[in-house]
């Protein structure tokens, strides 16, 4: 068998619904729309939650508390998480994608102290805890506060 002869199974693919093409077809008339109502005009097109008239689930139930939209998300790392990189490289955001420490989805990062530190690094987030500084110090790294 040869690319150009391949055809799909039997009975696998099916022509389309022809509507509107007379009585006969089965599909003619409403063209399977129905009689009345909104899905049988032109333009119709469902609204998002949606019920037919009646109050929306989103509206029936009760609202609580508040909810920030300027909140910041803040992606946690400890320090035995970064021994993993090599002594004398640089930590950022970028390079702790890369190693899969963080995923996407935050704003900001901070470096808490869980943990030693045996590798020397510069590492640059947006903040660090103050164990966590003392322990990247005491290891011969640099500590640098991005904004």
């Amino acid at each position: 068998m040869k690319v150009h002869d391949a055809r799909p199974k039997e009975g696998s693919r099916r022509s389309r619904k022809r509507v509107g093409r007379g009585r006969a077809s089965g599909h003619g008339k409403t063209s399977g729309r129905g009689e009345n109502g909104a899905k049988s005009r032109s333009g119709y097109s469902r609204k998002v939650g949606f019920e037919g008239g009646q109050m929306p689930l989103v509206r029936r139930i009760p609202k609580r508390g508040f909810k920030n939209p300027f909140r910041l998300e803040w992606a946690e790392v400890n320090l035995d998480r970064l021994a993993a990189f090599k002594a004398g490289s640089v930590v950022d955001a970028d390079a702790l994608r890369e190693a899969g420490i963080i995923k996407g989805g935050f704003d900001k990062i901070v470096v808490m102290g869980r943990g030693e530190l045996g590798v020397a690094l510069t590492i640059k987030v947006h903040r660090f805890t103050s164990s966590a500084v003392s322990k990247i110090e005491a290891s011969g790294g640099v500590a640098e506060v991005v904004q």
